[in-house]
């Protein structure tokens, strides 16, 4: 039960009516890493209509802005930061204007470091601030996102909202500590997409809704904890959009509110 299966829809031509197929899709933080690498491979497959993507910052989303001037047509950029409610309502509204009907979501967005950030070792360097921001990047605007999304999931095609998360956030696979906030921030936002799923599956009984545990990525992200990770485990960018891609394009309608790591396989809450 694919996303890219079951969406025909019949539209008439100067030789008369024939089968089409209108696949929408939105990649959210595209500007690079993982979100860049599912633009690309969405461009790149003939079976999908329309890609929307979302950036936050323009300095940084100069390959996302190469594949615009590539694909005019078939792409479709918007400044937005997901911790700001009102942009992604105005994002989403912009979309409404030009489709009904999202087919496949998945956003991107997490933060583990920034000039301040840094995860924790230890109880004594947890502060408010950046327990804060955390959560809002990779446990509210993943759910302030399914909020505003949910109209264009509202359809009786086969449809996808996924978002990723990662196996730190998992609470039954921790045995190591530490990271406390980006830890508990990925297990949040776990639970929040597994509430989503409950109402989707009211709502917009055709959609499926997962996390996904990417493993890690050779990106900005994982960088500055790449030195212990075997090479065999640090993953391209490329390699990893189409593990995702693959495990995406398997789901089941009983998968819904499900965690599943990069191969395949369900991760434990």
């Amino acid at each position: 039960m694919s996303f890219l299966d079951g969406n025909a829809i019949t539209s008439l031509t100067s030789e008369g009516a024939e089968n089409s197929s209108i696949i929408n899709t939105l990649v959210i933080g595209a500007s690079r890493g993982i979100g860049l690498g599912f633009v690309e491979k969405l461009l790149l497959d003939n079976r999908i209509t329309k890609v929307y993507a979302t950036y936050r910052d323009s300095e940084s989303a100069s390959g996302l802005f190469a594949l615009l001037d590539a694909y005019p047509n078939k792409l479709t950029c918007f400044a937005v930061d997901i911790i700001d409610e009102e942009q992604i309502a105005k994002c989403v509204e912009k979309i409404r204007t030009d489709t009904d009907k999202l087919h496949f979501a998945i956003n991107c967005v997490g933060i583990l470091h920034d000039r301040n950030l840094q995860p924790e070792k230890s109880l004594r360097q947890i502060n408010v601030e950046n327990l804060t921001r955390y959560f809002q990047v990779n446990s509210i605007a993943s759910v302030l996102l399914a909020k505003h999304l949910q109209p264009l999931f509202k359809h009786k095609e086969n449809s996808v909202f996924a978002t990723i998360s990662a196996k730190v956030g998992s609470i039954g696979d921790n045995q190591s500590g530490g990271w406390y906030g980006y830890r508990a921030s990925k297990a949040a936002l776990n639970m929040l997409m597994r509430n989503v799923s409950i109402e989707y599956g009211r709502s917009c009984p055709k959609a499926i809704v997962v996390t996904l545990h990417p493993g890690t990525t050779d990106t900005n992200l994982s960088q500055p904890f790449q030195k212990n990770v075997p090479p065999e485990k640090l993953f391209s960018v490329e390699r990893t959009v189409n593990q995702l891609f693959s495990v995406i394009e398997k789901l089941q309608a009983t998968d819904t509110g499900q965690f599943f790591s990069w191969d395949g396989s369900k991760l434990p809450w």
